[in-house]
């Protein structure tokens, strides 16, 4: 089965310079567990919803907030980012998608076209997603 089947579509894509305030509204407003970076609509990395959480200080919204919380949202994509991540295109195939997820330590995998610019993503969860409506039939 190709990926063009299964991926998800839309990505959801951020710049190296957007702020870790502008990826915090994006994570809370959507579903979505990773955001694409991207530059001149070309692929430079990804970013999870759990890079965002080890790099905002946890004390934010609560009593013992200060100042120097609320600058950790000031942060860049580009210094948290995962750079140069593994990449897939639609025409790969699932057994493809799983054998990445079982020698890297990733959760996700951009889909690209050949000039590189996102087109769809997959997770470990469309994979599951797979199996499990493979095996009900």
């Amino acid at each position: 089965m190709k990926l063009s089947r299964i991926m998800s579509t839309p990505v959801v894509t951020v710049e190296p310079d957007d702020s870790l305030h502008i990826v915090g509204n994006i994570f809370e407003h959507t579903h979505f567990h990773h955001l694409l970076v991207i530059e001149k609509r070309v692929l430079v990395g990804v970013l999870s919803d759990r890079d965002w959480l080890k790099a905002i200080s946890p004390h934010l919204g609560t009593a013992s907030e200060q100042q120097r919380d609320l600058a950790t949202l000031n942060k860049r994509v580009h210094q948290i980012m995962t750079r140069n991540p593994i990449t897939l295109t639609p025409d790969d195939s699932v057994k493809e998608v799983i054998e990445i997820f079982d020698e890297h330590a990733i959760s996700c995998i951009p889909v690209v076209n050949s000039d590189n610019h996102p087109v769809g993503i997959i997770s470990w969860r469309d994979i599951i997603h797979v199996i499990r409506e493979h095996n009900q039939h």
